[in-house]
């Protein structure tokens, strides 16, 4: 254990072991083995990097740098982000078990979601209103919301911490980034890349540890302003009861179990491609993945015959290898999760078309599984698995379809497969989701806002809005009257 790479962490401009002395394992999905380890935040380091966000926050340095100076720092940022994308991309999939092909491209991509907020940066602009009254002008501007409490989890870490941390500097704020003790390791590896860019000390801090001891002080600490927060709705919950102790303005981006709908006159190459993505895709760990197919009963049976062939070329194996399609699962909770699961969906009707169980090889892996359900109520439509397994629900009307799209408390993706243009539209409108795309599946831009309706959160990330969610909005009033101040006893 002596031997493993050890990563501390980034509090105030400097590395440091926690003050508790706590450190943790990382495992290895593929292998089962520890591979690294990692110190852990104690309250008493999240007290030192929210007073370091706090003196950043008003530190000249910081504060009085130009929007379009912060906007330069953060293309140094991206510059280091895509000349760093293979090692963060091998780190997140040693940690995780996510495919490098996916890590290390993704993470290049980030870099694009960097620039967009470095080039919004000084494009936040206030307004001159048209006030009813003839000696007064008055004027908005929007300064920075003040700390940020950003939670950011084991899968996608990298997008997930663009998506706050980009917006949130070019907005002028400090973040105090907290990753998952599940696979921390690319983050803490990201905090030398904010060092290197030149942020000043304390306007960006990395830590990791414990619900108890890091993420607990942290989203109820009297001088976090803002919390936004990646992760499941069970632990939302704690995060928003949290949020009552601080009032910090909070968005959350949680799970869903995302419908795909496949009409009669869907290309079934396409759907079938889409399906796969949607559910085999980053082995199913993805908060989008679309677990709940419906598809028109007139093509069910040729759409199943078209997953299966598709599927049975699939690879399942090493994640660091370039021909391997699918890889292990973060954690053994996963695996054990889903196998339950099936068993209960078998015990309710379903057909099992391939896989169901758990890969006969050392590690984390489940075998690509597709589910034929026997009605809406079978486990494997309702349960987030976060795992490569495939469910599909035969409808016969687009009704029905829409119905069945929106019989679920979550609302993050979703999926319409047709020719028909007239009904792409119509579907796509009365699809209850913050996301909806058309004949493709799981596409991202630093251009386009994320996040979901219902039990999937709220609040939007990515996309213009996201950096005026990082600002308060200041009215400033100036009179313009020759005289003084009159009576003080009358509003104006």
């Amino acid at each position: 254990m002596g031997n493993l790479p050890h990563f501390q962490l980034f509090i105030d401009g400097a590395w440091t072991e926690g003050s508790a002395s706590q450190v943790m394992t990382s495992e290895n999905p593929a292998t089962g083995q520890g591979w690294a380890t990692f110190a852990c935040a104690s309250p008493v380091d999240v007290e030192r990097a929210i007073a370091a966000a706090k003196r950043g926050l008003d530190d000249p340095e910081w504060r009085d740098m130009t929007q379009t100076q912060r906007g330069k720092l953060l293309y140094r940022l991206a510059d280091l982000v895509a000349e760093n994308a293979a090692r963060l991309g091998e780190l997140e999939t040693t940690d995780s078990g996510k495919l490098l092909a996916e890590t290390s491209a993704q993470t290049g991509y980030v870099a694009d979601y960097y620039r967009y907020y470095a080039g919004l940066a000084d494009k936040v602009e206030g307004t001159v209103l048209p006030i009813d009254k003839p000696d007064m002008h008055v004027f908005t501007s929007r300064e920075p919301i003040g700390v940020v409490a950003a939670i950011v989890p084991w899968n996608a870490q990298m997008f997930l911490t663009a998506t706050k941390l980009g917006p949130a500097l070019a907005a002028g704020c400090s973040v105090v980034l907290k990753a998952s003790e599940i696979a921390p390791a690319p983050m803490l590896e990201f905090a030398k890349l904010i060092e290197q860019a030149g942020f000043p000390p304390g306007v960006v801090s990395v830590i990791t540890g414990d619900a108890e001891n890091c993420a607990i002080p942290l989203t109820r600490h009297p001088d976090v302003d803002r919390i936004a927060f990646t992760g499941g709705p069970e632990t939302a919950r704690h995060v928003v009861r949290n949020s009552a102790e601080n009032f910090a303005v909070t968005s959350l981006e949680l799970g869903g179990k995302s419908p795909i709908l496949v009409f009669d006159d869907a290309d079934l190459d396409g759907a079938a491609n889409g399906l796969i993505a949607g559910n085999f895709g980053a082995s199913g760990q993805s908060c989008v993945a679309g677990t709940r197919g419906l598809v028109h009963r007139s093509i069910l049976g040729p759409l199943v015959e078209r997953i299966a062939e598709k599927a049975s070329a699939i690879r399942l194996g090493d994640p660091l290898q370039p021909e391997t399609h699918v890889g292990p699962l973060c954690t053994a909770a996963q695996v054990h999760k889903i196998e339950d699961t099936l068993g209960k969906a078998r015990g309710q009707g379903a057909t099992i078309h391939f896989g169901g169980k758990a890969a006969d090889r050392p590690g984390n892996y489940m075998n690509p599984t597709l589910v034929e359900c026997a009605s809406p109520e079978t486990e494997t439509l309702k349960i987030e698995m976060f795992g490569p397994v495939m469910s599909l629900l035969p409808f016969d009307t687009e009704e029905e379809a829409i119905a069945l799209a929106n019989s679920t408390p979550y609302g993050l993706g979703s999926g319409v497969f047709t020719q028909n243009l007239a009904r792409a539209h119509r579907v796509s409108k009365r699809i209850r989701a913050g996301i909806c795309w058309v004949n493709t599946y799981r596409a991202i831009s630093p251009i386009a806002p994320f996040g979901g309706f219902n039990q999937s959160g709220y609040g939007r990330e990515a996309g213009v809005e996201a950096i005026l969610d990082y600002t308060r909005t200041k009215t400033t009033w100036i009179s313009t009257a020759q005289e003084p101040m009159a009576n003080p006893f009358i509003m104006r």
